[in-house]
Parts: structure tokens; sequence; C-alpha cells
């Protein structure tokens, strides 16, 4: 059981169609459960009729209950309820957790293992704990890529997410199927992850809102003292319910001591900071640095521009602040490789050696991990990155923080566009060249989204415009190093001016 945070939340009438549940802002659902103006059952009845209708068309949510099961756990919700108890502010809802995190007697198959292959979880990961406790009912999980590899979510285990806006595109990932799920009112809300931008592209590429925490803001297990990139983060429709789930995700605990002390219950309360009060460096294509589709700049550029005439101040950057080792946008992509190699092969080096498992690997983690090698590989394991090479990126990144740090003395929030093409064709692995320049790795379309890994700060997906054929972009707003507050403020006033959500998919 967790507090319900203390928001202005709406009054909710009863729909005149049950249908329409799906229809209300997860703030919304939730009142209205508590209000008992519709009650558990009937909130488990709409989503399920609805993710057998338009499931099967996008491959968001795998592996789902039976119904008669979720049923039964919706209606002991409302025994609950009629008993005066309330567990949290998502009672009753129904939730998916992305397959890359640990559901308690669940077996998590990182979109890479068989049913069976591996062992149940013994326990539910730090944030997927809290959303039971707030209430929640654990109903499938959201499909991923291979072990989160790479921004397009397919694996050999479920298949292919496709678009929100057009299944025969790409979701983007690898929270592909957590940011679809959402879009089409397969879920009120969805956890995902990231670590080079998979709680931004996919968000970005079906038109909801997604938000990379400052690290430690949510706390995690495993190692703990060497923090490579990846968090977790909320999913969501609106600015108000991404920080409803923030606030249920995020929090101090003492498995993960380098965790955020401050109340997590603060982080709910969004009130939008008037434009006029907000200055923004706007990086675009850092001057022609990054390949990018005309259009997709075209897009953001337009969408900033709005938000400059309802009063911010905008100045445009050609090239990323320098400060000692790191001299700009040039040094950006050999950092992250870095990094990228030095967390796959930590993740993933002892299957690689595996005889069963490491044949299987999709040759993008393997690349990963033979980009840890370096010369010292072993058929018999893989060592880590020499330490000398891994120290001098780790002063690099720093010098690369301390740049930053200067520029937030100018300015409130770091603009720059969630992808670097529009979504893609669902049958590629991955796209060859962008605005006519080859991409030499599977990933390098996505350099857009290292800054924010690297700089560890708050980093928020907003939806921006669509293409002249319908498909949604959005642009990456970059906080100060904990600064969701303030981040979060800046994107309820994004919402206000642009209010790009209200635009639904051609099925929702």
């Amino acid at each position: 059981m967790l507090p319900i945070p203390d928001i202005d939340w709406p009054e909710v009438a009863r729909p005149e169609r049950l249908e329409d549940i799906i229809r209300w802002s997860a703030a919304e659902l939730s009142a209205a459960i508590r209000s008992r103006a519709v009650t558990c059952v009937e909130v488990m009845t709409a989503y399920l009729d609805r993710i057998e209708l338009v499931n099967p068309r996008v491959n968001a949510i795998t592996r789902l209950r039976p119904r008669d099961e979720l049923l039964a756990e919706a209606a002991e919700k409302d025994r609950l309820l009629r008993a005066g108890s309330v567990q949290g502010w998502m009672h009753g809802f129904p939730h998916a957790v992305k397959d890359l995190a640990d559901v308690a007697d669940w077996q998590t198959s990182y979109g890479f293992f068989h049913p069976g292959e591996t062992p149940p979880a013994v326990a539910d990961a730090i944030f997927v704990e809290r959303i039971r406790a707030a209430g929640a009912i654990f109903i499938g999980r959201t499909n991923t890529p291979e072990f989160g590899l790479g921004s397009h979510t397919y694996n050999r285990v479920f298949g292919t997410t496709g678009n929100a806006y057009d299944p025969a595109r790409s979701a983007g990932g690898s929270s592909g199927g957590a940011a679809v799920a959402v879009a089409l009112h397969l879920l009120p809300v969805a956890d995902g992850s990231d670590f080079m931008g998979s709680l931004r592209n996919p968000p970005g590429w079906n038109n909801v809102y997604g938000l990379r925490p400052s690290t430690g803001r949510v706390p995690g297990t495993g190692e703990q003292f060497v923090h490579l990139g990846g968090v977790e983060g909320p999913i969501a429709r609106t600015v108000q319910d991404l920080a409803l789930l923030l606030s249920t995700m995020a929090g101090y605990d003492d498995r993960a001591p380098l965790s955020v002390r401050e109340d997590p219950l603060s982080l709910a309360s969004v009130a939008p900071r008037a434009p006029g009060e907000t200055r923004i460096a706007w990086l675009g294509d850092l001057g022609g640095y990054l390949p990018m589709e005309p259009e997709v700049l075209a897009v953001t550029e337009a969408a900033v521009a709005r938000f400059e005439a309802a009063g911010a101040e905008v100045r445009s950057i050609a090239d990323l602040p320098a400060h000692g080792a790191f001299g700009g946008a040039r040094d950006l992509w050999p950092l992250w490789l870095a990094y990228r190699h030095a967390a796959t092969a930590a993740n993933l080096g002892d299957l690689l050696a595996h005889p069963e498992f490491g044949p299987r690997l999709k040759p993008e983690a393997v690349f990963e991990i033979e980009g840890a090698l370096g010369s010292a590989g072993s058929a018999q394991g893989v060592p880590p990155m020499p330490v000398q090479q891994f120290s001098r990126a780790s002063a690099v990144r720093s010098d690369l923080y301390e740049a930053f740090r200067g520029l937030f003395d100018e300015v409130d929030v770091v603009l720059l566009p969630t992808a670097q093409i529009f979504p893609f064709d669902a049958a590629l692995h991955w796209p060859t060249s962008v605005a006519g320049r080859a991409m030499d790795t599977y990933h390098r379309w996505m350099e857009v989204t290292t800054l924010g890994t690297l700089l560890g700060a708050p980093t928020a997906a907003l939806p921006a415009g669509f293409s002249a054929t319908g498909l949604p972009i959005g642009v990456q707003a970059i906080g100060r190093n904990h600064g969701e507050h303030e981040l979060l403020a800046f994107a309820a006033a994004w919402e206000a001016v642009q209010p790009f959500g209200a635009t639904l998919p051609p099925e929702a």
C-alpha cells in the first residue's frame, strides 16, 4: 500500500458507454475507481476488450494472462474498496511491465529467452514492487527488442511491434511495446527503461510523453557503484500522468545506495511554468553534425517556434559546449561507444560464451561485446574493457557534464529532436543511411539521444508534431541534474501550448 499523491484530482462521472473508460487519463481513471464511479472489474473488462481488438494489429503486449484470472483479481480489488481499503492511486489499474524488468514468479524474456529456458524471477524489481504496492494488476508484458538493443522493437520470441500511427512502421525501442500500448489506450500508463533513448524515441514516434529520470531518481538493483547509464522511468498520455507514475517509481531505497532521498510524492504535483519565464537552448542537428531528415528538423523547429511565440527565449546552438577533454560534438560518438560497449559486455559477455545462447545473440549484441574486448578477448569469456580506456572515457564524460553545467547557468532547458528520422519500415533491422549519409553502426541514427544519457540528466520526450504523411516526432527536453520538478513544469507548459496528444492514432 502506498500513499495517494496530493494533487487536484479530477471529478469524473460514470460514462454512458463503459468502453469509454479507456479514454480517461490515468488521473481520471484513478479518481473514478476511488469514487466508485466504475468498478475495477468494469475497468479490467474495458481494457481487455480493447487489447483483444487492437493488440493483434501492433503486438505491443505479450504474454497476456487469462481473462478469468484478471477479472478475479479485479473483483478482489473491488472487495477491498467496499471494505474501505485503497492500496494506492493505481488501485485496480491494468499494467504490463516491460520485458526487461523482473516480476516475481514470471520469467523475464529480455526478448531473447523462450518460455522455460530460464527460471522465473524470485522477486519484483524495485519499481515493479512499488507499482504493485500502488494497487496495479499485472496483466502481461510489453514487448522489447533483444536485450533492449536497438531502437526498433522486434525479436525472435514475440515478433515485431508496429507503430501506433502506422503498424507497418517501427515503434521505436526498446520501450516500443510500452509506448504503443499507451498511445493506443491498451494501458493507462506504462513503465519503460532507457539507455540510448528508449524512453524518448518510442514516445516521440508514438505521440506520447516519456521521461528518462536523473541517475538515482528511480532506484534499481544489481551493480550499484559504476553507473553506465541505464534507468527506468514512466510513459504516459499526459504530463500529469507522467508525474504520477514517476512519483510511484521514484524514491530512496537502501538496496540502491546512490538513490535520491527526496520525497517522491512531491513529484506528482505539476504546475506549468510560464513560457515567458523559460530560457531554451535549441540544438537541432548540431549545425549539421547529426545527419537528420529535413522534415524532422522542420517539424521540430516549428514546434520550438510556437513555444517561442508564446513568450519563451530561444537561442540556437550549433555545437556542444566544450570543456577540458570534451571538445564538442565531434567527441560525442567515441565517448558514447566506450560506454555502450562496456555496458553491453558487462551484461552479456558471459552469454556470448554460452554454447546454446551465444550463437543466438543478434549481430548487434556481438558487435557491442567485441567492441569492449579489443585484443584481449578469449573464447573462455569476456574480460572487461581495459581500465585505462574506460577511465579516459569517464574523464571525458565528466568534462561534458561540466560543459553543460556552465550552459545551464544561461538556460533552463536544452531541446533537440527525439530521433533523426521518422519511423522507418518495420521490416528493416535498422536504417543504413540518413539524409544521404551512411550509418556505420546499428544505432548511429540515434546519436541524438546519447547526450541525455551521458549527462545523467532528466530528459523528457514531448510530442512535437507530424510529418506530411501523419507520422509523429517529438523533442527531447534536457533539464538540470535532479531537476525533475522544473522539467515537468516545462513539459506541462509545452503541453498547454501545443496539445498534440489530442491527435490520436487512426484506430484509437
